[in-house]
């Protein structure tokens, strides 16, 4: 039985440094039609709600979105339209029109879709 739970113990160790060799860091730059600290706080909180993301930061003077994520959890594609799922444009993407008229009057500013 001893040595079988060091077999196992062994095992799970070196599936987990495997595991970790494996996942990749990305990050991406997108382009939002953010307007203010609120979009800010909606997008960044957003995102670290989806699978994969590690980081998120929105400058809100130059409207990007910069998005550290697990590579072999999330795509630039999938955080793109998350974000364009959340009423903002992002990159090519345009925003989701029905959440685009949801958010406060002041992120709607540059008319984003």
């Amino acid at each position: 039985m001893k040595h079988l739970i060091i077999i196992l113990a062994a095992f799970l160790l070196i599936n987990a440094k495997t595991s970790a060799q494996t996942t990749t860091l990305a990050e991406v730059k997108i382009t939002t039609s953010a307007q203010c600290d609120m979009c800010k706080k909606r997008i960044e909180d957003g995102l670290y709600s989806q699978k994969g993301i590690v980081e998120a930061n929105l400058n809100v003077d130059t409207k990007i979105v910069t998005v550290k994520y697990r590579s072999n959890k999330t795509t630039y594609a999938i955080i793109r339209n998350y974000i364009s799922g959340l009423g903002y444009s992002a990159d090519d993407a345009l925003a989701n029109k029905e959440a685009y008229d949801k958010l406060p009057g002041c992120c709607q500013l540059d008319g984003g879709h």
